[in-house]
């Protein structure tokens, strides 16, 4: 029997905690380990429960979700912990911020009840959480602006070397990645099994240093693999 998914919940709003926590334990196959009201306490119970998934509040008074989260990604002990941003506005400058910190994506705080616990399974299975919208709209219009180092995020040349340790196929699937195509999507368009594609996510993943696929997205951006298209 697959182990439960262990999901730890973080908002300074106890009501909405306690609307997820009756939410996720509904499921058979999912658990609340914990809940935390501000990022400082979250950080402290993602080390002590170890959970699969973090629903994690962007906005909070003290430590923020922003920075919980980049302290969770930078603990070695963590690796396995897949960060869910939880905001109110779906385009949001602070999105992007959240996944370079190593959230595996975001959800809006009015999603369907089935939407959340979709999420957490999508982000318990290792995958990026972005919606079409996301990668397409959110992160390209934001790097369009100058997201890139209007806000102190890298530039390309700082992925210049790394890129270049990338097979042609490997960039290949980089760029489709950046184009929010799911693996599935990726082997029907390069006509290869959604097995290859994945093996060619996890080496392109390792070389850049990627914590996740959602981390693949905005390096395509920055790194001026992917242009931004404003449409």
């Amino acid at each position: 029997m697959t182990p439960a998914i262990k999901v730890l919940l973080v908002d300074d709003q106890a009501l909405l905690r306690s609307a997820f926590r009756v939410l996720v334990d509904s499921e058979p196959d999912m658990r609340v380990v914990g809940e935390a009201a501000d990022g400082a306490q979250a950080v402290e119970l993602a080390r002590s429960t170890r959970p699969d998934v973090v629903l994690m509040d962007i906005r909070m008074p003290g430590t923020d979700g922003l920075t919980a989260t980049r302290m969770i990604s930078a603990d070695p002990d963590l690796a396995e912990v897949h960060v869910v941003m939880l905001t109110t506005f779906e385009v949001d400058e602070y999105v992007v911020q959240s996944l370079r910190a190593g959230a595996s994506g975001f959800l809006g705080k009015g999603a369907e009840p089935d939407e959340l616990l979709n999420a957490i399974r999508i982000a318990a299975g290792g995958e990026a959480l972005l919606s079409p919208a996301a990668t397409k709209g959110l992160i390209a219009t934001f790097l369009a602006q100058g997201g890139s180092s209007a806000d102190g995020g890298p530039g390309p040349a700082a992925y210049s070397e790394r890129l270049a340790a990338l097979t042609t196929r490997e960039r290949e699937v980089l760029v489709l990645v950046g184009g929010g195509l799911s693996n599935d999507e990726i082997a029907e368009r390069l006509v290869v099994s959604p097995l290859t594609v994945k093996t060619h996510v996890n080496r392109a993943m390792a070389k850049l240093g990627a914590r996740d696929r959602a981390q693949l997205v905005v390096i395509a951006y920055e790194s001026g693999l992917v242009r931004p298209r404003v449409e």
